[in-house]
């Protein structure tokens, strides 16, 4: 059979604004599940096209016409074009399968426009499904967590399209890999909180790393385990095997909590140049923080403690933040956050709006006390939009401490001190036009809190006394997905909301 794979990273087509980013970075953000469901349909005996959408024109011409089967896979603030890709490709007759972060937190809202809807996927389950073993307009799982992926080397073909140019790498280009799955911590707004950790056999991540040096020790790996290094020792036992002059720097996403002691010349060693931990709150999840029961201005300055010891080390670090969590409440969170910030300019902050996706506890909870805005599209489950009520915070009162955050973050006085830190040039300039590029956020969030001031109707939705969408956000989803739009209804933009 003729099969196409799609990867949609972004929800609208190209802009000018947006083209350098996108063509540049976004394209590194492939997945790897996508990758391996064309590497089985491949071994599987049929013909595959394989894609990724980072805006660069029509996603329809990025695959061959006349397809038997489609696969998307796609997050959810994506969601809006792959559903009105689906029924561009349901008019065509071919049939039209889900996967990817989207349809295993919202399955029955995908099956409105999908014949098939994938939750936990491997060979096993493509196999079945490309031969007919289950019924259309389903909900379909291999029931398995996920163990066996398709080498780097199987991959080459989907590595070559997503990430590569000309069928060359580029100095930005990524290869992701994957040395774990599931997370040991059970944060309540993450979708990796009920998956088990597991650590994927390390004869094959040996066999990636060793594939990768020999043939392009120059090249960025990325690992796309949802928490790199749970088991610390037995993975970097496996990359300080591969010669030290070919080894490939990398990035990763972790928890403090691993990362101390002589653990941090060991990242030095395999050449880490770029780690992400999640901070998340002032107040909460203090496992994965590595603080101890500290909270407040005391977990600020452990905090600094870590992060100024991680720089000796590593030397790109980033620290993800969520603000408006249930114990979140006046101006210390935004006070403790800013200091962060003016304290540790080579850290770049990521402060996210609290998303509650399905089959998370954060959801489920939302759900149960009436607090999602339940006709807010799916498309808009990212910063800078708030789906939910707070339990503390007003929305204006809301929008107005994120334009105070992220005034400091892109400010001429921390974009100065960006610049005036020892990191390499290009990771200073890097964090410079990421300054530039936030300011679209603190406009959103500007805007926001002037409508909320000044339009009673818009107010009233964010307080959650009135159900109907205010046609701002039609408008701003129309803008997004542009003659695409067209495709899904107004009633169509409703989400299905369902019980865990």
């Amino acid at each position: 059979m003729k099969i196409g794979v799609l990867d949609i990273l972004v929800d609208s087509p190209r802009t000018w604004i947006n083209f350098a980013y996108r063509g540049v970075l976004k394209k590194q953000y492939a997945g790897i599940v996508p990758q391996a469901v064309s590497v089985w349909c491949r071994q599987l005996g049929h013909e595959v096209a394989y894609a990724t959408y980072y805006g660069q024109h029509e996603p329809e011409r990025l695959l061959p016409d006349d397809l038997d089967f489609v696969f998307l896979s796609t997050y959810t603030q994506s969601s809006a074009m792959a559903y009105a890709l689906a029924k561009l490709y349901r008019r065509e007759g071919t049939l039209t399968v889900i996967g990817g972060p989207h349809a295993r937190s919202f399955p029955a809202d995908c099956l409105r426009f999908f014949d098939w809807v994938v939750l936990e996927c491997d060979k096993t389950l493509i196999d079945d499904l490309l031969r007919g073993a289950f019924d259309r307009n389903s909900i379909v799982t291999s029931g398995r967590p996920l163990r066996d992926i398709p080498s780097v080397e199987e991959r080459m073909p989907e590595i070559a399209t997503s990430s590569f140019s000309k069928g060359r790498p580029v100095w930005s280009s990524m290869v992701p890999l994957l040395s774990s799955v599931g997370c040991p911590y059970a944060c309540d707004f993450c979708v990796d909180w009920n998956n088990d950790y597991a650590l994927l056999p390390l004869d094959r991540l040996e066999a990636d790393l060793n594939f990768m040096s020999s043939r392009w020790p120059r090249v960025m790996v990325a690992y796309h385990d949802p928490n790199f290094g749970a088991k610390f020792d037995q993975v970097l036992s496996v990359m300080e095997r591969v010669p030290q002059p070919t080894r490939n720097p990398y990035v990763m996403e972790s928890s403090l909590s691993i990362l101390k002691g002589p653990r941090l010349r060991r990242l030095k060693d395999t050449r880490c140049v770029y780690v992400a931990p999640g901070v998340e709150s002032w107040q909460e999840y203090s496992e994965k923080v590595g603080v101890g029961k500290s909270a407040g201005r005391d977990r600020l300055e452990r905090l600094v403690d870590r992060f100024e010891e991680l720089r000796d080390h590593v030397v790109g670090l980033q620290a993800n933040f969520i603000f408006g969590t249930d114990v979140d409440r006046g101006d210390e969170p935004v006070e403790l956050t800013q200091e962060f910030m003016r304290r540790l300019p080579f850290v770049w902050p990521t402060i996210n709006i609290p998303t509650p996706f399905g089959g998370t506890p954060l959801y489920d909870r939302c759900l149960a006390e009436g607090r999602i805005l339940e006709s807010m599209p799916f498309s808009f489950y990212y910063t800078p939009y708030l789906v939910t009520t707070l339990k503390n915070y007003h929305p204006i009162e809301y929008y107005e401490k994120l334009a105070d955050m992220y005034s400091l973050m892109t400010s001429g006085t921390m974009i100065g001190n960006r610049l005036l830190t020892d990191a390499p040039p290009a990771l200073r300039m890097l964090h410079v036009l990421r300054s530039f590029a936030m300011k679209k956020f603190l406009a959103a969030f500007r805007r926001t809190r002037k409508m909320l001031r000044t339009d009673l109707g818009f107010r009233a939705f964010h307080e959650g006394r009135s159900p109907a969408l205010p046609d701002y956000y039609h408008r701003v989803y129309e803008s997004k997905l542009g003659k695409y739009a067209a495709l899904l209804s107004r009633a169509e933009r409703t989400p299905v909301l369902e019980t865990s």
